[in-house]
């Protein structure tokens, strides 16, 4: 996997630049995955600022702080890890699938004795579209998250809007958004790493195309949650 990752950064750099197939995957990445993406985030970011005022409730008596300390936690960790996991789920399964089809349909020996190399044809277009999508979608994720947060404030909590906004500017700073991208970009990143690793090692049959779906949810989700670590560690030094 290392090398296929070394491979892929070398292809970013390598002609020819496949434009066509980059756009293709990125509307496969970005458009189609916005809907469940926004749903999927937006009741997370629900039940997080629910369950903050009930527990603060309950141990300070008191749930002022809730919408700064909710827009927090969805701009540091909700929306781009939910969001990456989603999308390991739907995209990096789909990328499994489709490259270990090819591979067990001796389509990517086709590509090799017509010379075209694989990494730069596959993996190259669905690693940019994925990063670049998947920093697009943790802005999107982000801004739905603070919406619904906001809306769930207003309607249940009683905070207007104009508090959860005031709340919400004591606590975060604007590097948390540039930092949530970076996060978005990483996950985006290792998703069809993963996905083109075990699709180019599929084995035969229908049943070795499900293990290399299956690998890839379970490894990419892996990866996301370790780099998140990482990063988290990383990051709250630069505060």
């Amino acid at each position: 996997m290392i090398s296929l990752l070394a491979d892929t950064f070398f292809g970013l750099f390598a002609p020819p630049f496949r434009r066509r197939e980059f756009l293709q995957q990125l509307y496969f990445v970005a458009n189609r995955s916005l809907i469940i993406i926004v749903f999927c985030v937006s009741f997370a970011a629900i039940v997080t600022i629910l369950e903050s005022s009930f527990h603060m409730k309950m141990v300070i008596q008191n749930d002022s702080m809730v919408p700064g300390f909710a827009a927090v936690l969805i701009l540091r960790e909700l929306a781009a890890v939910v969001m990456a996991l989603l999308l390991a789920s739907r995209v990096g399964a789909g990328y499994a699938s489709e490259v270990g089809s090819m591979q067990i349909t001796e389509q990517i020996d086709a590509l090799k004795m017509l010379g075209i190399d694989p990494v730069n044809y596959l993996v190259v277009p669905r690693f940019l579209a994925c990063v670049l999508g998947a920093t697009i979608l943790t802005v999107v994720a982000n801004m739905s998250c603070l919406f619904s947060a906001m809306l769930v404030s207003q309607s249940l909590l009683g905070y207007t809007p104009g508090m959860f906004i005031a709340s919400m500017h004591r606590f975060i700073q604007f590097r948390d958004i540039i930092f949530a991208m970076i996060k978005g970009a990483c996950f985006g990143g290792v998703i069809p790493i993963v996905a083109c690793y075990f699709g180019f090692n599929c084995q035969q049959g229908a049943e070795g195309v499900g293990r290399a779906t299956t690998n890839t949810v379970v490894v990419a989700s892996i990866a996301i949650i370790v780099i998140d670590f990482i990063l988290s560690y990383t990051f709250s030094h630069l505060y």
